[in-house]
């Protein structure tokens, strides 16, 4: 038989300390892999919030190039507006012509609509 050889204390601790050395080895890596991982997604968030700010970016100037080229539409719808708004007012500010047949009074607005078209 061979004999087997003794084991001393110092053997037991220094085992021990290879076993935990081991371990916390083990450990390092997974969490520096998280890590790098964690690292990956933040650059990657970071390119994403850059690019949405560039695109929202790009859209706020679209939007004020096309403000400007709408304004002189604007002003001219505006400007129709004010007549129109000016002639309800009238039109609606005006005394039934025949009090008490509200059809009759109606007729005779549109006539009197009509006529007025007739002469533009």
């Amino acid at each position: 038989m061979i004999p087997l050889p003794t084991i001393t204390p110092m053997m037991v601790v220094l085992a021990i300390s290879l076993a935990a050395n081991a371990g916390l080895g083990w450990a390092y890596l997974g969490q520096r892999d998280e890590t790098t991982a964690a690292a990956g997604q933040r650059d990657q968030a970071r390119a994403d919030a850059t690019a949405c700010s560039d695109a929202a970016q790009d859209l706020r100037e679209l939007a004020d190039k096309r403000k400007a080229a709408a304004a002189p539409a604007r002003a001219a719808a505006a400007s129709t507006a004010q007549g129109l708004q000016q002639r309800a007012d009238y039109t609606l500010g005006l005394q039934p012509k025949v009090p008490g047949d509200m059809c009759a009074s109606m007729q005779a607005l549109g006539d009197e609509w009509l006529q007025g078209r007739a002469v533009k």
